[in-house]
C-alpha cells in the first residue's frame, strides 16, 4: 500500500484491510525517508493508532467508516493540531502553548475517516515559495535532494511526493500549494477565496490566504475537497454556500467545455520545460484559443504591496521584540512592507476589484484557462539566481510569477503534474468562482489521458535517505 492512492486505502480499509496496519505501515515509511526529505516536523504516532483502531473497531461493528476511511494524512505546521504548538515555521512560535483543538479542515477530514500522522515543514510564517526555513532546514524535493521542495507548503509537497502520506494539507497566499505541487510532481487544489474554512489556523495576509489539499491523484483531491467543504462561522471569510460535491462530475470528460490558453504575461519568462509542459495540455485538451488576462503583470505587483503591508501588520510586535529570532530574510521583507505608505496599499486594492471584474468577465466565454505553475522546474536549494529573458533575475519572489495574479483575486486552481524528465513541472487549470469541478474534471481526463500524471520518485532517490547523510 506505499503508493496506494486514497481512493485505493479507503476502499482495502472498508473491506476488510486494518487501518492500524496502513497507519503502522505509513509511521515505518515516514521513519525511514523523513531524515532525507526533512518534510516533518512532528510525528502524532499515538494519536494517529488510536484512531486507527477505533476505526477498525467501527468496522466491525458495521458502522460507517467514512469515504476516506484509514487514509494517513498530514499537515502544514500552520494548522492547530491538538496536543503541539502550532509553529507557522517559526523559532518564535514554539514558546507558544500546545493547541487547544485542532484546525477545523483536520477535524472534517478526520470525521470523514482519515487520520493525521503528523505536522509538516514550511517556510517561516508562509512568506516563501523555496521550501528553505531557517529553523529546521529545507525540507527536500523527493526527486531530486539536492533541489527545492517549493514552499511555502514545501513539507507537503516533499511528503506527498515522496510516498510518505496520500494526501496533505497546505495553504496557499501567491502560490504555496500550486509551487510545491509543481517542484514535487503532485496534484494540488487552491479552492476559491472562502471555500474551504481557515478556522484555527495562523494567517499569512488574511485577504489573500487559501487552505487546500494535495494528493497524488485528481480523484483524491476531489474526495479531501468535497469531505471539507462546508459553512463554518468560525471563519469569517468562509463562504455560506452549501457545498458542491466536486466527486460526481468527475468523470464526466471535457466534452463540451470551453477551455482556452492564458496568453500575454503567462506566456513570457518560460523555461523550456514550462513550455513543453503547457504544449503537451494545448495538445490533449485541443486547444485552439488564446486569452490574455488583463494587467496581469500588474496584478502580480499589486499582490506584492497587499502581501508584504498585511503581513508586516501582523507581525509588528514579533518585529519590535523579537526581531533576532526570525529568519533575517523573512524579517526583511516583513520590516521593508511595514514602510509601504498606506495610499499605496489602497491603490493595489481598488486595483484588485478592477482586475477582478476584467478577469470574471472572460469567464462568460470560457470554462477554464490553462496557464504553467512556475516558470521552470525546481532550482537547487540555496540558489540565488536564475535568467528569465535573458535578465539575471533573484529565484526566491520570482518562482511565482504565474500563481500571483490568479490567487489576487480568489480564482479556483488545479495544478496537474507533467512527468517530464529528470523533473516535473506543473500546469495550472483555472477557472471561475465556485467551479472547483470544472477544474477536477479536467485534470482527471488528463490523468486517464496519461498527460498529468504524479511521477513515483526514481529507487535512489526514494531511498536516499543513506545518501542524505553521507553527504553530511
Amino acid at each position: 500500500m506505499a503508493w496506494a492512492s486514497a481512493a485505493e486505502i479507503a476502499r482495502s480499509v472498508a473491506g476488510g484491510e486494518s487501518a492500524v496496519a496502513v497507519v503502522q505501515a505509513a509511521l515505518a515509511r515516514i521513519a525511514g525517508r523523513n531524515p532525507a526529505l526533512n518534510a516533518f516536523t512532528a510525528v502524532t504516532e499515538a494519536r494517529a493508532l488510536a484512531k486507527a483502531a477505533a476505526i477498525d473497531d467501527a468496522r466491525r461493528k458495521r458502522a460507517s467508516v467514512g469515504p476516506l476511511a484509514g487514509v494517513p494524512f498530514a499537515v502544514k505546521n500552520l494548522f492547530d493540531v491538538h496536543g503541539i504548538p502550532t509553529l507557522a515555521g517559526s523559532k518564535i512560535n514554539r514558546d507558544n502553548s500546545p493547541a487547544a483543538r485542532d484546525a477545523a479542515l483536520i477535524e472534517r477530514l478526520e470525521a470523514a475517516g482519515a487520520i493525521l500522522v503528523g505536522a509538516l515543514n514550511m517556510g517561516e510564517y508562509a512568506y516563501d515559495f523555496t521550501g528553505e526555513n531557517a529553523h529546521d532546514g529545507p525540507s527536500r524535493n523527493p526527486h531530486d535532494l539536492t533541489r527545492m521542495s517549493g514552499g511555502s507548503s514545501g513539507g507537503s509537497g516533499s511528503a506527498v511526493g515522496g510516498g510518505l502520506v496520500p494526501l496533505a494539507l497546505g495553504s496557499d497566499t501567491n502560490g504555496s500549494i500550486r509551487v510545491p505541487s509543481s517542484f514535487c510532481g503532485i496534484f494540488g487544489l487552491k479552492p476559491t477565496y472562502g471555500r474551504l474554512s481557515r478556522a484555527r489556523t495562523f494567517p499569512f495576509v488574511a485577504s489573500l490566504d487559501h487552505l487546500g489539499p494535495f494528493a497524488r491523484t485528481s480523484e483524491d483531491l476531489a474526495i479531501a475537497y468535497d469531505a471539507m467543504q462546508g459553512p463554518d462561522a468560525d471563519d469569517p471569510a468562509c463562504t455560506d454556500r452549501p457545498a458542491a460535491p466536486a466527486t460526481p462530475s468527475l468523470r464526466r470528460g471535457t466534452d463540451g467545455l470551453r477551455v482556452a490558453l492564458a496568453g500575454g504575461w503567462f506566456r513570457k519568462g518560460q523555461f523550456p520545460e514550462a513550455r513543453e509542459a503547457v504544449a503537451r495540455v494545448t495538445r490533449a485538451l485541443d486547444i485552439g484559443r488564446q486569452i490574455e488576462l488583463p494587467d496581469a503583470e500588474r496584478a502580480r505587483s499589486a499582490a506584492y504591496v497587499i502581501t508584504t503591508a498585511e503581513g508586516a501588520a501582523l507581525h509588528l510586535d514579533r518585529l519590535r521584540t523579537r526581531a533576532r529570532d526570525f529568519d533575517p530574510a523573512v524579517r526583511d521583507r516583513l520590516i521593508a512592507g511595514a514602510l509601504v505608505p498606506a495610499a499605496l496599499v489602497v491603490q493595489a486594492q481598488k486595483f484588485r476589484r478592477w482586475y477582478r471584474t476584467q478577469v470574471l468577465d472572460l469567464f462568460a466565454g470560457v470554462d477554464a484557462i490553462i496557464a504553467p505553475a512556475t516558470p521552470c522546474v525546481a532550482p537547487a536549494i540555496g540558489q540565488q539566481t536564475f535568467r528569465l529573458d535573458g535578465v539575471e533575475m533573484p529565484v526566491r519572489p520570482n518562482i511565482g510569477i504565474y500563481t500571483q495574479p490568479i490567487s489576487f483575486i480568489g480564482l479556483p486552481v488545479v495544478a496537474v503534474p507533467i512527468p517530464l524528465q529528470p523533473l516535473p513541472i506543473a500546469v495550472q487549470i483555472i477557472a471561475a468562482p465556485w467551479r472547483e469541478d470544472i477544474a477536477l474534471r479536467i485534470a482527471y481526463a488528463l490523468e486517464q489521458a496519461g498527460v498529468a500524471v504524479a511521477p513515483r520518485p526514481s529507487q535512489e532517490e526514494q531511498h536516499g535517505d543513506r545518501s542524505a547523510r553521507s553527504r553530511g
